[in-house]
């Protein structure tokens, strides 16, 4: 087996298969709420895609993706300066694609990454295999330079709205800063953005990827890269994302792509124009917002209640998670997963998100899945497994 195995974590297969466990209250996962799925409208959607392109929808596609797709995404994303075409448009399957391809191409082995800390899971499980080493950017802290930081790092990767795991928002003085750093530096910044539409308590901020657009010009040739997905906006199950960068980059990712599957599906792909077509996610925004709104309020209400003495956080504007820290250094997050397990509950502790795996005081809580009298069970048997192992 290659090296890169015996650095691999079980944690995201743990809480995973913890789904299937009976009565477990899953807080682990970044799973969305499936009520709110538009069932009828993507079945009616998918019969008349297949009937009316076959080839389209059936067939081997374009390496890059359908190119009205591209079209429809780089349209979306137009606004202001920033002037999309569609070489500026990559069709991925799923948000992890994107990272994955990245690291492909960007990343030498034992080369450097300035990442935003914590970091996503899922970005450090794609690079992984390259042995990058980390520079960890720690947005918001005292004594954190970007500008240092991503000074001779292959990219930079940030998380901007409603970081996963944190929940943090970036405002926009850092992002503007985060720009300048990586102008600076010379060096790509990755933008991945699966929330930014998950807003609950003032509009959005502007992305990155607009603020480099600021300029004009077209196509767009900027340092920004930025990541997007249906799966927080629309239904996971598609596994269909896209990356916005300087066609150069496109054109890299696209060979990458090649040798990774080839062509996404052209099903979800025919699936995810029409949807954009019909402003299907548009449409259920108002809905997703003020379940999810409910349910963190909901999460908070219940963490005051039960671990108010045990740990530490910040009230998310957005996203889907709440981040809370033990007040006890002591408190191991690694055996509090267990002990969580065991209690009929399950959370994701903060070593899988720091590359080095020494995080251990902190825990990551879902507050999207799970209905309010859940949330409020879940943590009441999380205080039981804090008590546990205290």
């Amino acid at each position: 087996m290659a090296r890169w195995l015996a650095g691999t974590n079980d944690v995201t297969q743990l809480f995973l298969a913890a789904g299937q466990v009976p009565d477990l209250v899953n807080l682990a996962g970044g799973l969305p709420e499936p009520a709110l799925w538009p069932v009828e409208d993507l079945a009616r959607i998918a019969g008349e895609v297949v009937r009316a392109d076959p080839q389209a929808a059936l067939a081997y596609g374009p390496i890059e993706g359908l190119p009205a797709l591209r079209d429809a995404i780089a349209r979306r994303f137009s606004r202001g300066g920033l002037n999309l075409a569609r070489g500026n448009v990559l069709i991925t399957t799923a948000g992890m694609q994107g990272l994955d391809l990245l690291g492909k191409v960007l990343i030498d082995e034992g080369g450097v990454i300035a990442a935003q800390a914590p970091a996503y899971l899922g970005a450090l499980d794609a690079w992984r295999p390259r042995g990058p080493r980390y520079r960890p950017m720690r947005l918001g802290e005292n004594g954190c330079d970007p500008a240092t930081l991503m000074r001779g790092a292959q990219f930079a990767y940030v998380v901007p709205n409603f970081s996963n795991p944190t929940g943090r928002l970036v405002d926009l003085a850092e992002r503007r800063a985060l720009l300048a750093a990586a102008e600076a530096a010379g060096t790509w910044l990755v933008e991945d953005d699966p929330y930014g539409t998950l807003f609950y308590d003032a509009p959005p901020l502007p992305r990155i990827l607009d603020l480099a657009g600021e300029g004009g010009g077209e196509p767009y040739d900027g340092r920004v890269v930025y990541l997007g997905t249906l799966s927080k906006e629309l239904v996971p199950g598609l596994r269909l994302g896209w990356v916005i960068a300087a066609p150069d980059m496109i054109r890299a990712l696209a060979t990458a792509k090649t040798g990774a599957d080839m062509c996404t599906g052209g099903l979800v792909q025919a699936i995810a124009l029409r949807a954009f077509e019909e402003g299907l996610p548009e449409r259920i925004l108002p809905e997703v917002l003020a379940l999810n709104r409910a349910r963190r309020d909901a999460l908070l209400a219940a963490m005051a209640e039960h671990l108010g003495d045990a740990f530490d956080w910040q009230v998310p504007a957005g996203g889907m998670f709440v981040w809370a820290t033990a007040r006890d250094p002591a408190l191991d997050t690694d055996r509090l997963l267990r002990a969580a397990l065991d209690h009929g509950t399950c959370v994701t502790p903060s070593s899988v998100f720091d590359p080095e795996g020494r995080d251990r005081r902190s825990i990551r809580i879902n507050f999207t899945l799970n209905a309010p009298d859940r949330l409020h069970e879940g943590i009441r048997r999380l205080a039981r497994a804090v008590a546990a192992i205290r």
